[in-house]
């Protein structure tokens, strides 16, 4: 099983705060959404909300995947899990949401993705 996780982003200030929270979604499409990404390019994902994660790959590109439907808790939790067969990560796949906390991971929400869809402007 493979698992992404995503870094919470940790600024002083109020204002300063709610400017880098919403900076991600500055982002643009930069070309045509594919299908699959290959999960060995993946360097670390950015969970944006309860639909939106960001995949920065090997070599700079970023893809974003929306997901058709909210995600329960994606948002607050910042982490899923995947499992699948395949070198690739498919936009028929299904992620899960994993709660942290005492006793390690526990399983929430299962969810599908989208499309993965190249931007530019996505934040770190």
């Amino acid at each position: 099983m493979m698992v992404g996780l995503a870094a919470m982003l940790a600024i002083p200030g109020g204002a300063a705060i709610a400017k880098a929270k919403d900076d991600w979604k500055a982002a643009t499409p930069s070309g045509a959404p594919v299908d699959c990404v290959q999960i060995n390019a993946i360097r670390e994902t950015r969970v944006r909300d309860d639909r939106t994660i960001d995949f920065y790959m090997n070599g700079k590109q970023v893809y974003r995947n929306v997901l058709p439907q909210s995600c329960s808790q994606l948002g607050f939790e910042k982490a899923f899990s995947y499992e699948t067969s395949l070198s690739k990560l498919c936009s028929v796949d299904i992620i899960t949401v994993l709660y942290q906390g005492g006793g390690g991971p526990r399983r929430g929400a299962s969810c599908g993705l989208g499309q993965f869809q190249p931007i530019t402007g996505a934040p770190r």
